[in-house]
């Protein structure tokens, strides 16, 4: 059966979820999702079947913030991902919504330049998404879906906090809602999600929730899909230290670790994207710029006198091939013969 390209895509877009560089989160530990992985998503929901998405990535940046001030070079943060993930379509509906779920693997490999000179390579939480709704807002064009993602703490872990590689021992919890115009060949989407993390079972730290935002404005003609999108990433509340963790982990007090987890950053991306519908597959490729990065600690600042704030500025660029391994209609009666004497 020949999809149309913009049903894959939304497919696609869904479960794009992998690794980001870690900005005020806990020592070692990354953004369990890549800032952008919603971009070329939509609200809608391709047609019953079991689909797979194959994506891969690069992140090349490098420090920023008031944390880099007075350093001599640049410190350059590199990742490389790659993404095994399915989509699942049962045609089912629930409260007038389109069902859907999802389970994706990452693969990660990571680099920090001098003076960090450290490379990771491993495994990545297991994201699993148990359920998404996406309902049709009239006949107007605008659809809407929720649902819940969940990762799991089964990535590769390493040293004495687990946060040696790319690996979590941590639950992360993502909730989304994702509005979009579709009509006409137009692709008008915001995504909205958040990152809510668990306490760490080593370490009893729990790093604060992330907010992203992902954009996309793209229009359809004929086999090609081009436009503009955007992305903005924020951590919106501070991490939790307890005086215990913070003593026998990594060996400041209680007050020094009051004001080091008071952080904030924000990060803005612009780009473009470009897709093409060969038929039984597509290809969608984007890349952004980040051409906003900041991070502070105003606590921080205030009690030591400098603020040690960092956050990674770079660009991406992410493409995702998507395709149909099943569907429903491609399932053939078995065929019996009947014995007459």
């Amino acid at each position: 059966m020949k999809l149309h390209s913009k049903a894959l895509l939304a497919a696609a877009g869904v479960i794009a979820l992998s690794w980001s560089p870690a900005y005020a989160l806990e020592p070692g530990a990354a953004a369990q999702t890549k800032a952008g992985v919603l971009i070329g998503a939509s609200a809608g929901v391709p047609p019953p079947g079991i689909y797979m998405i194959n994506q891969v990535f690069t992140y090349q940046a490098n420090l920023a913030g008031p944390g880099t001030a007075g350093a001599t070079g640049k410190t350059g943060v590199h990742a490389d991902v790659d993404v095994q993930a399915f989509l699942f379509v049962p045609g089912w509906t629930f409260l007038g919504g389109t069902y859907d779920a999802v389970i994706a693997q990452p693969f990660v490999d990571t680099s920090v330049g001098n003076p960090v000179n450290a490379q990771f390579a491993g495994v990545h939480n297991t994201y699993i998404v148990p359920v998404e709704l996406s309902w049709k807002l009239g006949t107007s064009g605008f659809q809407f879906k929720t649902g819940v993602g969940i990762y799991t703490p089964d990535g590769t872990q390493t040293g004495a906090t687990k946060l040696g590689n790319q690996g979590a021992p941590y639950w992360t919890f993502q909730p989304e809602a994702i509005l979009s115009y579709l009509a006409n060949g137009w692709n008008l989407s915001a995504a909205v999600y958040a990152e809510l993390n668990t306490q760490n079972t080593t370490t009893n730290y729990t790093s604060g929730d992330v907010l992203h935002a992902d954009f996309t404005a793209t229009k359809t003609i004929g086999k090609w899909t081009l436009g503009p999108v955007a992305y903005y990433v924020g951590q919106v509340s501070n991490d939790n230290c307890s005086s215990i963790t913070c003593q026998t982990t990594y060996g400041v007090s209680s007050a020094t670790s009051a004001i080091l987890t008071n952080n904030r950053y924000n990060v803005w991306a612009v780009g473009g994207l470009v897709a093409y519908d060969f038929g039984p597959a597509a290809l969608s490729v984007w890349a952004t710029q980040e051409v906003s990065a900041k991070a502070s600690n105003a606590a921080a600042a205030a009690a030591l006198g400098a603020d040690p704030s960092t956050v990674t500025q770079g660009m991406t660029v992410f493409a995702t091939l998507s395709y149909r391994l099943w569907g429903p209609e491609e399932a053939q009666p078995v065929k019996t013969s009947m014995y007459h004497k």
